[in-house]
């Protein structure tokens, strides 16, 4: 702008000396021309950049704008969705805590209506010398030398492959699970979210995860049965995995291998008097036909670094 006000000053200069003398007059008028169009170009510019600053300004105020009612708008979308998250988590809870509840309410009609014990005197006896049991550093003892108690008739084939889940005591406790395992049992989806809460589950969080699991007594990969009260006990996390998955996966691996092996097993839970928590889990398991699956073992259910009340399910860190 300052340049131009100088070209218009020097234009009217020159007309006005042009004017005065006749001598050099064209040369004047020329130079009185040339300022004229040079201070007319430089207005032009000016005008221009202006008007530019002003539709940048404008601009400018427009995106703030936009940006502002996009913020608003996701602010406003988040805020939605987290409370729509929120809902449906607790209906979720709410409808995981209200199956659980009924699954275990057929587990305990059933038991009401079959009023039979799963267990025969002798695993009875076993039952009872294994719950007075103290652990003593040793999570998995062998029994019997590791000689499953299973008779003739127990490894018969006759039926094909079977599961059967003991009822649940007065406590609504788990009793025996028994099985003639085959590959014709073993699931072929993959497990959902268990909502069984088992006797004395108080469960809390530590340095190595959580301190209980839901642990199947015959585990899903062999029979499928998930949500099942009559399959699902407290116990720890040592238990569950790895001490009894260590026998687990031999049966599971045996038993893909062919549809002509066959594996009786039985899982027992051992407690103690009326407490709610297992003291620890009687695991047989005898391929038929062949040594090949071959185990007696008492497990231990104790966590290192925990003090485990059985009575109720509660416990202290060591």
């Amino acid at each position: 702008m300052f340049i131009g006000i100088i070209f218009l000053i020097i234009a009217l200069f020159a007309i006005v000396v042009a004017f005065r003398q006749r001598k050099d007059r064209i040369w004047f008028v020329l130079l009185a021309v040339i300022t004229l169009l040079l201070s007319w170009n430089q207005a032009g510019s000016y005008a221009r950049h202006k008007a530019f600053r002003q539709e940048d300004r404008t601009s400018t105020k427009v995106v703030t704008k936009v940006n502002s009612s996009a913020k608003k708008l996701a602010t406003s979308l988040e805020a939605k969705n987290s409370s729509l998250e929120k809902s449906l988590t607790a209906k979720s809870a709410s409808l995981k805590k209200k199956a659980g509840k009924l699954h275990l309410s057929i587990a305990k009609d059933q038991s009401n209506a079959a009023k039979t014990s799963s267990q025969t005197p002798q695993t009875k006896a076993t039952t009872a010398t294994l719950a007075a049991k103290n652990y003593t550093g040793q999570q998995t003892i062998v029994l019997n030398q590791n000689n499953p108690n299973f008779s003739a008739s127990d490894l018969s084939t006759a039926k094909g492959a079977w599961q059967s889940y003991g009822n649940l005591d007065h406590y609504n406790r788990v009793s025996a699970a028994n099985a003639l395992l085959n590959k014709s049992l073993m699931p072929t989806e993959e497990r959902e979210s268990l909502d069984v809460d088992p006797t004395g589950w108080h469960n809390k969080k530590t340095s190595n995860g959580w301190l209980y699991n839901r642990c199947h007594l015959i585990g899903y990969q062999l029979t499928g049965q998930n949500n099942n009260a009559k399959n699902l006990m407290t116990g720890t996390r040592s238990l569950n995995d790895p001490e009894m998955t260590t026998y687990e996966n031999k049966v599971a691996a045996y038993l893909k291998a062919s549809k002509q092996h066959y594996v009786r097993y039985r899982v027992t839970p051992v407690f103690r008097g009326t407490e709610l928590v297992a003291r620890g889990i009687h695991m047989e398991g005898q391929s038929v036909g062949s040594n090949a699956i071959h185990f007696n073992v008492y497990i231990f259910n104790v966590e290192t670094g925990y003090t485990i009340n059985y009575q109720t399910g509660t416990s202290t860190k060591k």
